[in-house]
């Protein structure tokens, strides 16, 4: 008679948010970056923003990306994206890009 036996290892696992954890973050994010009057209104009264959507579009945000937009006071767009950034973790590095001036994307 054959026997196996069975070999038991301790195995940890850590599972970080991926990108697309947070797609309809980065949809109402992309809708702040081409249309400045919803970029304002993100900025002045996101629960409004979020409410709204843009041009018929809904945003089916988490409870923690809704409670973080709500709770994140931001002059800019680009200042709202570094906040989320760090609050979730996702390694963005802010002090690897320079520019001379704002993009003209980035109008808000």
């Amino acid at each position: 008679m054959i026997t196996t036996n069975e070999l038991q290892c301790p195995v940890s696992l850590m599972v970080s948010p991926s990108l697309e954890d947070h797609h309809e973050l980065s949809r109402l994010l992309a809708a702040a970056i081409v249309n400045p009057p919803f970029c304002n209104l993100l900025l002045v009264d996101p629960k409004l923003a979020i409410e709204n959507g843009y041009q018929g579009e809904t945003f089916l945000l988490s409870d923690a990306e809704r409670y973080l937009l709500l709770f994140i006071h931001a002059d800019s767009l680009a200042e709202l994206a570094s906040q989320i950034a760090q609050a979730f973790g996702l390694g963005l590095n802010t002090q690897s890009y320079s520019f001379a001036q704002v993009p003209d994307f980035i109008g808000c």
